[in-house]
């Protein structure tokens, strides 16, 4: 009897359990220039003469000439120089007269910065700033009647009230300069989508996410650098139609991990009709004559039929000769891919054949004819998985989804995974194994 576990469809739901990459690529040159354009002019004022220190100044602040950044591993270093406006009150007696007032000077310092990166799991990057040194590249000055006012001192304290100030300003231009989240939202937004893979064989590739890793940010060569994994599960769909977009859900929380993973693995499908399989297997036999028993009997195969029953592939064959009539043979169906054929394991006769031949045919059982069967049961479907492969993976080189994002993939091995039978065919399905990148240009410079 004909019994079949699967039908077409059910063939596409197999589904491997994949890493799709995302290359980040920020180089630092560009960061330096954005933050360069945002941290510009006045940086603060401070306009009372009095505070908790008494030390009777007031004072301006501006970026004195570019920031200069150099990025090692997970921190940044910053060089701002600065110039400095200050206005300080005096009261001095030279010669026994009591002067008192306001006296301007303006001189520059050179800061230097360490900031370390960070993540958090809503994709907000972060970083923590602070002041790592600081030297005078001109000092402040105030002379009155030819008397020097000594306000180094509290100018020193005036910077280090003050510095949280440049800390935050640095901080806030990182921020917004390093926005993973929207264009991390872009890339899970397009993972969904279905990929037209090879348009003569009504190929898709279809993926689910499951979730989102991402290593952490590190420099090197003037470049800082990451790599996001978006994990899920690929299905490769026949269909003359783009299949459905699913439901989207949000993006998920943000895991940083050593390593991202890199495997990706995309179905190849081929199949056999069983028609296809009889008109085979009969050119081949059709005519074959078999002896027993030192030619005491002797049968000759007049037609192959072929069928499913649940995991097993069913063979008809027609005989005449000694015995007249059908026998019916079982095996299990596997993809050698050594041969690249379609193959059969454990051939032997169905339990009711071998009853009968038991019976009326003994000498049939100690020929050869099962183990033939077996080794020339075979169907060629390499060529199949192979023009699949290739047209997969000219679509995997380059395969634009839209302006700005591009898949990139290669694949290498291609590994057996299941025979399956349908009521109409038989399917040999192997998996492509190799590693496939979405670049979106947003996440490559800013």
């Amino acid at each position: 009897m004909e019994e079949y576990k699967y039908l077409d469809k059910d063939i596409q739901n197999e589904k491997h359990l994949s890493a799709l990459n995302v290359p980040v690529e920020i180089p630092i040159s560009e960061l330096e220039t954005q933050i360069n354009a945002k941290i510009k002019g006045l940086i603060y004022e401070d306009k009372s003469y009095e505070d908790d220190d008494r030390d009777n100044l007031k004072a301006k602040v501006w970026k004195l000439s570019p920031i200069k950044m150099v990025a090692l591993e997970s921190s940044f270093l910053f060089e701002v120089p600065l110039k400095i406006w200050v206005s300080a009150g005096y009261n001095v007696s030279p010669l026994g007269i009591n002067m008192s007032g306001y006296k301007d000077t303006e001189f520059s310092i050179r800061i230097r910065l360490i900031s370390k990166i960070g993540l958090t799991p809503d994709w907000t990057v972060r970083s923590e700033t602070y002041v790592d040194s600081y030297d005078w590249i001109s000092e402040p000055n105030v002379k009155v009647a030819g008397i020097n006012i000594p306000i180094k001192s509290m100018v020193s304290r005036l910077l280090n009230k003050n510095f949280d100030k440049i800390t935050e300003a640095i901080d806030q231009q990182v921020a917004e300069n390093i926005e993973l989240k929207k264009n991390v939202e872009v890339a899970w937004q397009l993972a969904h989508e279905p990929v037209m893979l090879a348009k003569e064989f009504d190929t898709w590739l279809v993926i689910k996410p499951t979730g989102v890793t991402m290593t952490p940010l590190l420099a090197k060569n003037g470049v800082l650098r990451s790599v996001i994994g978006i994990n899920g599960y690929t299905q490769t769909i026949t269909s003359v139609v783009k299949p459905p977009k699913p439901e989207i859900p949000k993006l998920p929380d943000l895991k940083i991990v050593d390593k991202v993973a890199d495997n990706f693995k995309v179905s190849l499908i081929s199949l056999v009709s069983y028609e296809e399989a009889g008109r085979l297997a009969t050119a081949r036999f059709k005519g074959e004559k078999f002896s027993f028993l030192n030619g005491q009997y002797q049968v000759e195969v007049t037609s192959v039929e072929t069928y499913g029953q649940n995991d097993k592939l069913v063979i008809k064959a027609g005989l005449k000769g000694s015995i007249n009539g059908f026998v019916y043979l079982k095996g299990i169906p596997y993809y050698d891919a050594v041969t690249q054929q379609l193959s059969l394991r454990g051939l032997d006769y169905d339990l009711d054949t071998r009853n009968s031949i038991i019976k009326t045919a003994n000498w049939l059982l100690q020929g050869q004819f099962a183990r033939m069967m077996e080794k020339k049961m075979v169907f060629p479907v390499g060529g199949q998985i192979t023009d699949a492969k290739k047209t997969i993976q000219q679509a995997l080189a380059n395969y634009k989804v839209i302006d700005g994002v591009l898949i990139k993939g290669t694949l290498t091995e291609i590994l057996p995974d299941k025979v399956y039978l349908t009521p109409q065919h038989i399917y040999s399905v192997v998996f492509a194994e190799g590693k496939v990148n979405l670049r979106v240009d947003g996440l490559k410079s800013f």
